[in-house]
C-alpha cells in the first residue's frame, strides 16, 4: 500500500512539473500578452499548457475555432 501512495505522489509531481513547463512555453510564445480573448486564443493557450514539454521539441499546437456567424 505504501508503494501505491509513493507512486501516486510521484505521478502528481510529474504532472505538476509538466503543466508548469507548458505554462512557461505559452509565456515564451507571448500568448498571455495577446489582447484578443476569443475561442481560438484561449484554446491555443490551453493546448500549449497541456502539451507541455512537447513544445520544446518543435510541436506547435494551435486551435482554430469556427463558430457560426449571425445572419443579417
Amino acid at each position: 500500500m505504501r508503494t501505491r501512495s509513493r507512486l501516486s505522489g510521484l505521478l502528481s509531481l510529474l504532472i505538476l512539473i509538466w503543466l508548469i513547463i507548458g505554462a512557461v512555453a505559452a509565456g515564451q510564445r507571448g500568448y498571455y500578452g495577446d489582447a484578443s480573448t476569443n475561442c481560438a486564443s484561449v484554446g491555443t493557450i490551453a493546448v500549449t499548457i497541456v502539451a507541455g514539454p512537447l513544445n520544446y521539441m518543435g510541436i506547435n499546437p494551435t486551435v482554430d475555432c469556427d463558430y457560426p456567424q449571425p445572419t443579417s
